[in-house]
């Protein structure tokens, strides 16, 4: 089992280099630093001072080196645009974002595993085929349309929810929420909605065709033969099976929820770094840029790993063929 748990953590830290070559190398190829920060007009003088200050002349993987040394101290230098450090720009928006796709989490995964298992029970049943008809619209349209949509219909022609911003925010030492506050709650439902409608589809789906195969399965018929009650069956036997693949990909949509953020965040104009994100590729700003693409890819691949060692703990299956075939 360590030897699992030490191969997946190498396999992590390989793909967080990558990541981070990645991300360096915007600095080369998307515009040029020293243009961005003095502008055509600077002097000889002033370019070659600040190409030595930025090291610039150093060979390519010194250079890679100090950014991997400066973003594992969460530097990643100051904003083109802003002249300010980076760092301090996520961490003011990170709240925002992570609240935002926490909420859209929860939202997709309980509603998709609810639906998922009533559709699956009660598949004949007019509401099941509605559902089912209805989670069409959450796979087929597109973010930014349901966005719309929803803004639409609550905040235009309804007038429940605003359609736009954060609301009223409290500080809790560093961190700014929206959830200990009315106006932020309400504007946090569309954006949730609009940003895990996809997701709670995609479970909803998932944990039907599960389920279906689950209450085919002999153990199934046994649990009946014995006279166990149907609830029983359905959530104490059946369920409990189906979630091992929805944890799987339930863990892996979280950190797509957060890549996705984007276009939400962008039609609700949620003040998180998705938003950032967009603001600096209208304005060119890369080490913004890069920053928020080593961070999402970081997030990704924590994620990965802890589904893993997670679907390696709830099912003993994986370990043991894992360990078979290493010892072979």
């Amino acid at each position: 089992m360590l030897l699992i748990i030490l191969r997946r953590l190498g396999q992590s830290v390989f793909v967080l280099f990558l990541v981070a070559f990645v991300s360096f190398m915007m600095f080369r190829y998307v515009g040029n630093p020293v243009d961005n920060l003095l502008g055509q007009e600077a002097t000889v003088e002033q370019r070659d001072a600040l190409i030595e200050a930025l090291g610039l002349n150093d060979p390519l993987h010194v250079q890679y080196l100090g950014f991997v040394t400066r973003a594992l101290q969460f530097d990643f230098g100051n904003s083109y645009r802003g002249a300010m450090p980076v760092a301090d720009m996520i961490l003011e928006r990170l709240p925002a974002t992570l609240e935002l796709a926490m909420v859209s989490a929860l939202f997709a995964m309980f509603f998709g595993v609810i639906a998922g298992v009533y559709t699956a029970i009660f598949r004949n049943r007019f509401l099941a085929n509605v559902i089912m008809s209805s989670s069409l619209i959450g796979v087929s349209l597109p973010t930014f349309l349901i966005g719309v949509l929803l803004i639409w219909l609550f905040a235009v022609e309804l007038g429940w929810l605003p359609s736009f911003g954060r609301g009223e925010t409290v500080q809790i030492g560093f961190w700014s929420t929206s959830l200990l506050t009315v106006s932020g709650l309400k504007s946090l439902v569309l954006p949730a909605i609009t940003l895990g409608l996809y997701q709670m589809t995609l479970i909803m789906r998932l944990v039907r065709a599960e389920m279906l195969e689950i209450l085919r399965q002999d153990f199934i018929r046994f649990a009946r033969a014995r006279g166990l009650p149907e609830r029983v069956v359905y959530f104490s036997h059946a369920l409990k099976n189906t979630l091992i693949p929805v944890i799987t990909v339930a863990g892996l949509q979280l950190g797509s929820i957060v890549a996705f953020a984007i276009i939400t965040e962008t039609v609700f104009q949620w003040p998180g770094v998705g938003l950032m994100f967009i603001n600096a590729v209208f304005f060119v700003d890369i080490p913004v840029m890069s920053a928020y693409l080593l961070l999402v890819g970081t997030l990704f691949v924590v994620i990965n790993l802890i589904v893993d060692l997670l679907y390696l703990a709830i099912d003993p299956r994986i370990r043991d063929g894992q360990l078979r075939r290493q010892s072979t």
